[in-house]
């Protein structure tokens, strides 16, 4: 039941990432989905795979995209 709960609540990170307008939200709500997903590797026993999808998909991914969305971000004062 736990698991089910946990799928559910990454399917709905990753349709609140794709409906926000913002693009830095966005990447920011990515990491739900890979936190949920972390969790679901360590319930399924596998908590080398838990371990680095938490690294990859909770942390490194959404800080790069925040990083690539902060960096190429319009400047409209010039």
């Amino acid at each position: 039941m736990i698991e089910i709960v946990v799928m559910i609540l990454a399917v709905l990170g990753c349709v609140l990432a794709i409906m926000q307008r913002d693009l830095l939200k966005a990447a920011i709500l990515t990491g739900i989905n890979g936190a949920c997903v972390a969790f679901l590797f360590q319930f399924l026993l596998a908590p080398d795979v838990a371990l680095t999808q938490a690294i990859v998909g909770a942390a490194i991914v959404p800080v790069f995209l925040g990083l690539a969305v902060y960096k190429t971000q319009r400047n409209d004062e010039s």
